[in-house]
């Protein structure tokens, strides 16, 4: 059965990245009517940091070189550890269950959102491979970020996010919808660019939806 995990990330209840990513997600529900779909806000329901028991938990996974999830209780050892281990076990259950992983969050410094960065701290225990999972990311940035732009060599973001899927996940297919010049609706000096960003943001929209509808 088709399965979808679903996060935002944006602290903002309406956002464009949020409903770049629901154009997505209503597109899939609508060609999956019977798929497997979970939704989880990062924001609105934020994961905890990662803490010394959780730290605990990887070095045992790595001293007994555990690398089935199904034997990952094994290295819990404390209650403490025990603890963490029922924050992370089911993040790890809602990620290895989907097979298509979308994720929608704005540019938040040039990066993602503390509330996303979380998240993966907890998933990333431990190190395994999704490789034939598909990854779409939709994402709203305040300025432009893509080929040529100015301001292309600040983009740590979407950098930060392929490298993360290759090294940690050892995905290198994902796929980006980015809704740039975001700012333009109130900064007076990107007013002039508000024509480019309702392109981007309309472009968007429509190849989240179609992407979707791919399946």
């Amino acid at each position: 059965m088709p399965s979808l995990l679903h996060l935002d990330a944006s602290a903002r209840r309406a956002s464009i990245s949020r409903e770049v990513g629901e154009a997505f997600a209503t597109a899939w529900r609508l060609r999956h009517p019977d798929g497997s779909y979970t939704r989880r806000d990062l924001a609105a329901d934020p994961v905890p940091f990662i803490g010394e028991a959780w730290t605990e938990l990887c070095d045992h996974v790595l001293e007994h070189g555990i690398t089935e999830i199904g034997r990952l209780p094994e290295a819990v050892r404390t209650p403490a550890q025990a603890d963490a281990w029922k924050i992370v076990e089911p993040l790890l259950t809602e990620l290895v269950e989907a097979d298509t992983v979308l994720i929608a969050t704005p540019m938040y410094n040039y990066s993602v959102p503390a509330s996303l960065k979380a998240w993966f701290d907890q998933v990333t225990f431990p190190k395994m491979s999704l490789a034939g999972r598909r990854f779409v990311v939709t994402t709203a940035r305040g300025g432009a970020y893509g080929p040529g732009a100015p301001k292309e060599r600040f983009d740590y973001q979407e950098r930060f996010l392929r490298d993360f899927f290759a090294g940690h996940f050892a995905v290198e297919d994902v796929t980006f919808v980015n809704a740039e010049l975001v700012n333009s609706r109130l900064d007076p000096g990107l007013a002039h660019l508000r024509a480019k960003h309702d392109e981007s943001y309309d472009a968007a929209l429509k190849a989240a939806y179609d992407l979707g509808k791919e399946g």
